[in-house]
């Protein structure tokens, strides 16, 4: 919900001079942003880095009717506003130091996964790469994670895209406002990943897709995962700043190794020359590291339990029916086990509420 609160931070986000870190401080001596706005000259300038500019900007009342326009906009395309000082702000991403004091997200994204990796890489992308992730994403679904990447040509729409053919959550983090998408040509898959996931930015409508905003935008996907993954990258380039930043962030950092003859395997190489990253040759190596082969082993024991105890036998029809026939739609399994529809539905609700079966996009569900 888009709140009086959220309007004093949009409001304070666009005073000149003032950035994200600035943002911070002056809440923590104000107490919130509309009290930055109502606080004394007096007392402004005794914050460090507060000059007479900042003061003199604070006081103008210009700044309301470009936020009042924002919000207008933001209603207009449900658009939902995502403050640092929300409880559903990114976990990871608020602990950084230099995160957005404001995000706008649209979709359906669900931050309460734990396994969140961002995947990045150069745009032009070999077969060498795309065969890699294809059989990664096949061992990756045990695992759940939400991918993020940033809807680029090359690693990043191949990986939105995978993501969606397993059925995995996925957020693009874009480099401009929710007004356009960029590039074009991935508009499909934008508006498809709003149906599990969506996009993300902390850039205003009317924002170009400037290319210093693309580096911005970098520190949100390092920020906000537990790993950043380097698939194929040039000896430079943008993923490798995403690194950067996600090894400044005290991230995990992965890379696929390759021939030192393979131009686009030069960066990957280094950052594991250089102790920059872990070498990445499979799920396996992220489930070790990043301790996931535990969550998996807690979750598989809690459905056997279930599945043994309490599971009545029209749902362990069901049950052992997508078990074996992977996901299937609703009027399927309902003319499989020869129920109704709203009794096939309700015992799909049970099924999912005991942690074994899950909801898909398109009225589809699947045995976890």
């Amino acid at each position: 919900m888009n709140t009086e609160h959220h309007y004093y931070l949009l409001a304070l986000s666009q005073i000149d001079g003032i950035g994200d870190v600035m943002a911070k401080k002056l809440l923590r001596h104000c107490g919130s942003a509309e009290a930055v706005f109502k606080e004394s000259r007096n007392k402004l300038s005794k914050i460090q880095g507060i000059g007479d500019s900042i003061i003199k900007a604070l006081s103008d009342r210009a700044v309301f009717s470009r936020t009042d326009e924002e919000l207008a906009f933001i209603d207009t395309n449900a658009i939902e506003i995502v403050a640092f000082t929300d409880h559903d702000y990114p976990e990871r991403l608020k602990q950084c130091y230099d995160a957005p004091m404001v995000l706008f997200q649209k979709g359906r994204i669900d931050l309460k996964n734990p396994n969140i990796i961002s995947i990045v890489g150069t745009r032009q992308m070999t077969a060498y790469g795309k065969d890699f992730l294809k059989n990664m994403f096949q061992d990756l679904k045990v695992y759940d994670p939400l991918i993020v990447s940033g809807l680029a040509y090359g690693v990043d729409i191949f990986a939105h895209q995978q993501a969606l053919e397993h059925n995995l959550q996925t957020v693009a983090v874009l480099g401009h406002g929710l007004d356009r998408i960029y590039p074009t040509a991935h508009r499909k898959e934008a508006l498809k990943m709003q149906e599990y996931g969506g996009l993300l930015t902390d850039f205003w409508s009317r924002s170009k897709p400037d290319r210093e905003n693309f580096v911005k935008r970098n520190r949100i996907v390092a920020g906000m995962t537990q790993a950043t993954l380097v698939i194929e990258s040039a000896e430079k380039g943008g993923s490798l700043i995403t690194a950067d930043i996600a090894n400044s962030y005290n991230r995990d950092v992965f890379a696929l190794p390759g021939r030192v003859t393979d131009a686009y395997s030069i960066g990957c190489n280094n950052l594991i020359k250089t102790n920059r990253a872990s070498v990445l040759t499979s799920a396996k190596d992220l489930a070790y590291i990043l301790n996931w082969e535990k969550d998996v082993a807690t979750k598989e024991k809690i459905i056997q339990k279930q599945l043994f105890v309490d599971l009545p036998n029209d749902e362990q029809k069901i049950y052992e029916y997508l078990l074996k026939e992977g996901k299937q739609q609703l009027d399927i399994i309902a003319l499989h086990a020869n129920y109704p529809i709203h009794k096939t539905a309700s015992l799909l609700l049970n099924l999912e509420l005991k942690s074994v079966v899950r909801p898909l996009p398109g009225k589809f569900f699947e045995a976890i």
